[in-house]
């Protein structure tokens, strides 16, 4: 291998640390709503219960994440460039849905992030939520503009490091010191037509909306092209990535289990109220000492997402602005600058004018990205299948995925429109 060429061997050092990256990415951005917020509200609202729902959707969504990494490898392109060549109506509504997800997605995180920071500070620091958003999406944004990828690709593998020993710390002691059961205390069930909606939230950015596929092609092909690895060390870094942020879930869902579950406590349903609530619980179970330690997770987890959407809202939309205006070239980082700032002056502006909506906002993109999972799946089957041959165990498995996915939102639907009361 010569000095120029920066590629990295694919037997010695196939498990080298600067394979990991857009897996490692995926993670760290998908533990955010849906780990810290709706996976801990399982647990504290119905206990185990859900956790069969939690693995039921990283199961059935696994195959049309991993595509997004197949394709970019037997392509050279990002899955966006394939909703191109499939459909130029599909580009359009990709596109479209994602202006509006930018900012709704960063906006919802950074409030998220903004709130734990303002838990953090002593009560002698109390700055308005309005300073304390601006420095979260400040920050952020200097360090994607600045950094580029290549920073983001360092940064969160030690956001994910840090994020997953904390967070099974946390879990330890939790499960050391549980909270006792109130008198009387009866357990409520999810299996209800009422319970639906917060189960088609908590599946729908779990482990992440399926748009996150595309994102995840875009930050693999970056990846390819700063350092050349191989189809097999992207698998790794997609599984590492993937199956950690699966099993995170369900420490997360631990969490609520250990912490609120049965105490008789009202659970807050609204993010930030709910951030504050559990941490507040938390510490008076615990003690005072735990107070920095369940922060610093929550913080890890909200920082890490909020960069991680971000970027991958900025280069996804960069990318797809490229292919509605037939554009050869690759997305310059001006325009990534451009759409990255965007999301986060987007999201800031969300904050700022509409933070009361913004619950409402985040309840609406979860459930809507379940909704549409079906259709970002079947597109992601479909361009991988004009590409490879897929073995018959994959292509039951995928079918499999669509049929689950397609059916839990058919059933949504009709409990929507008052065809199931």
């Amino acid at each position: 291998m010569s000095a120029a060429s920066p590629n990295l061997d694919q037997n010695s050092d196939k498990f080298n640390w600067r394979i990991f990256g857009p897996g490692i990415l995926l993670a760290t951005g998908a533990v955010g709503g849906s780990h810290l917020i709706s996976s801990t509200q399982a647990g504290a609202l119905y206990g185990w219960q859900l956790a069969i729902m939690i693995i039921l959707a990283n199961f059935f969504k696994y195959p049309f994440f991993k595509f997004s990494t197949d394709y970019v490898y037997d392509t050279g392109e990002s899955l966006i460039a394939g909703y191109a060549k499939k459909s130029r109506v599909y580009l359009w509504l990709y596109t479209l849905l994602l202006l509006a997800s930018a900012l709704i997605s960063v906006g919802a995180v950074a409030l998220l992030t903004t709130v734990i920071l303002g838990f953090m500070l002593p009560s002698s620091i109390s700055p308005s939520m309005t300073v304390l958003s601006f420095i979260v999406m400040g920050v952020s944004w200097l360090f994607l503009v600045l950094g580029h990828y290549k920073l983001l690709d360092k940064f969160n593998k030690w956001i994910m490091a840090a994020l997953i020993v904390s967070t099974i710390a946390a879990v330890m002691i939790a499960a050391g010191k549980p909270t006792v059961m109130a008198p009387g205390f009866i357990a409520a069930s999810p299996w209800n037509m009422a319970s639906l909606g917060f189960i088609v939230a908590l599946m729908g950015w779990m482990p992440a909306p399926l748009e996150f596929a595309a994102m995840t092609s875009m930050w693999t092909k970056e990846k390819v092209k700063a350092d050349h690895t191989t189809h097999r060390q992207g698998l790794i870094d997609f599984n590492a990535g993937y199956i950690s942020s699966a099993i995170l879930a369900l420490f997360f869902l631990a969490l609520g289990v250990f912490v609120q579950y049965g105490t008789g406590t009202e659970i807050q349903t609204q993010g930030g109220a709910y951030i504050t609530q559990l941490m507040n619980m938390y510490t008076a179970t615990i003690g005072d000492w735990s107070k920095l330690l369940v922060a610093f997770v929550a913080f890890m987890v909200m920082f890490g997402t909020t960069i991680a959407c971000a970027d991958g809202y900025g280069r996804s939309i960069a990318e797809g602005m490229r292919l509605i205006n037939n554009n050869p070239n690759e997305a310059s980082q001006t325009q990534i600058f451009w759409w990255t700032t965007f999301s986060a002056l987007g999201g800031f502006v969300l904050i700022t004018f509409f933070k009361g909506q913004l619950d409402i906002m985040l309840k609406f993109a979860m459930i809507s990205a379940f909704v549409l999972a079906p259709v970002y799946g079947w597109l992601n089957y479909s361009l991988i299948k004009s590409q490879q041959r897929l073995s018959p165990l994959m292509t039951f498995y995928s079918i499999s995925g669509l049929i689950f996915l397609a059916g839990i939102a058919l059933l949504f639907m009709a409990q929507l429109t008052g065809i199931l009361a």
